[in-house]
């Protein structure tokens, strides 16, 4: 099943094929899992349903936002992770985290406000339009703005809050996608399965090796961040 899906491009190239798990495919592992897991997963690969919650306006903003926010810069037409429908879909579903903090609206219209205070930011800063009429270089000063802000408030909302909606909303779509599993070589749940190698540094036989493997800890990787 492996070489009949797309792989979702990298955004850090690794090695020659770009994938730290370049020869890895979590639908492999569809034959291990029991009926609904596995159709809950491969249903996440067909086609979605036209959105019905995003206006066209916040639609193309919507999507350059969660494109900058997730990296997804590939060329036109390359495959990506269909966030932008699958967080239409959960808010027209009214499908929350259950909670919102007390300072901020509805999700719904938390992420209408935002995504035209993103569009208001783009007129004064760069005289466009709209957010999505940017350049990339200059969408992402404009989302980088919001991120430093932190507690101080944007457009009458604290910052930090609105960094928080938008990032919980676009990391639970991508991670939710078997093309993001691909790119950290998540092998999806061990459900009937199960685990058997409990300890760290350990890998399950279905587990995929890391052909660029970095340590956080090691302060001889030039990568190390923070």
């Amino acid at each position: 099943m492996g070489g009949q899906h797309l792989p979702i491009g990298r955004r850090v190239p690794s090695g020659e094929s770009g994938r730290r798990f370049p020869d890895f495919d979590v639908l492999d592992q569809v034959p291990h899992w029991d009926p609904a897991t596995g159709a809950t997963v491969v249903g996440r690969l067909a086609r979605q349903p036209d959105l019905r919650f995003f206006t066209p306006a916040e639609e193309a903003t919507a999507g350059a936002l969660f494109d900058r926010l997730l990296a997804q810069d590939g060329p036109p037409g390359a495959p990506k992770v269909p966030v932008l429908q699958m967080v239409d879909a959960r808010l027209a579903e009214a499908q929350t985290d259950g909670w919102r903090y007390s300072d901020m609206p509805e999700d719904g219209d938390a992420w209408r406000a935002t995504l035209a205070a993103l569009d208001e930011d783009a007129a004064e800063r760069y005289g466009a339009a709209s957010f999505a009429d940017l350049d990339t270089g200059q969408q992402k000063e404009l989302v980088q703005a919001v991120q430093d802000l932190h507690g101080k408030p944007w457009h009458g909302l604290p910052a930090q809050h609105v960094w928080s909606l938008w990032t919980r909303y676009a990391c639970t779509a991508f991670y939710a996608h078997p093309w993001a599993w691909n790119e950290i070589g998540f092998p999806g749940p061990a459900y009937p399965r199960g685990y058997q190698r409990l300890g760290i540094g350990l890998r399950e036989p279905f587990e995929a090796a890391d052909a660029d493997p970095v340590d956080p800890a090691d302060p001889r990787d030039g990568r190390r961040t923070g």
